[in-house]
């Protein structure tokens, strides 16, 4: 199911050196901070998906620190996004598919939509959910150097153990960028 085309499912993370991909509040500007060094490996990343998905809260906070700094260009990602809810937004957002069903599907619509490029999965629920289903072929995790002490941790409650195998580790910048094979 993971893989159509050479594309993969790819749950990506910035996270805190304590585990943290949000902090308080889903504050998530201390990202931005230092992901600024590490230009040539978001680009390089970005280059390699196809599609997006995630889930509410991530869509929500995403528009969030867009109305707050319209002229920050985070991520140069131009394919389709989609956005895993049970909550449309309203009004509809004519950049966002919604998709309301279950996680295997909704991985399978995006990642035909990927065009043979990677599905990138963002959000700390829709990630945990595929996780549980086996359907993540691979976690990418930009460490940033900061600890934040609380927020949202890397993964939930209950998502059980989950063995990886390690791909490569680099520095960009003052970012370490870590890739690892999902083992299932």
């Amino acid at each position: 199911m993971s893989e159509t085309s050479k594309g993969k499912v790819v749950v990506n993370r910035s996270m805190s050196l304590d585990g943290f991909i949000a902090g308080p509040g889903d504050a998530m500007g201390w990202i931005f901070d230092s992901l600024g060094s590490s230009e040539d490996a978001v680009a390089e990343i970005a280059a390699e998906t196809g599609a997006m998905l995630v889930g509410r809260r991530t869509y929500e906070v995403g528009k969030r620190m867009a109305a707050e700094d319209p002229i920050r260009d985070d991520y140069p990602f131009p394919g389709p996004s989609f956005l895993l809810t049970h909550r449309p937004p309203e009004p509809p957002d004519p950049g966002v598919t919604v998709l309301t069903g279950d996680i295997g599907a909704a991985v399978a619509t995006a990642l035909e939509a990927a065009g043979g490029k990677n599905l990138e999965i963002l959000g700390a629920d829709v990630a945990g959910q595929a996780l549980r289903r086996k359907l993540v072929d691979e976690i990418l995790v930009y460490v940033i150097p900061v600890l934040l002490g609380d927020g949202v941790r890397f993964s939930a409650p209950g998502l059980g153990r989950v063995d990886l195998e390690p791909i490569s580790s680099r520095r960009s910048g003052a970012v370490t960028v870590l890739r690892f094979r999902v083992r299932k």
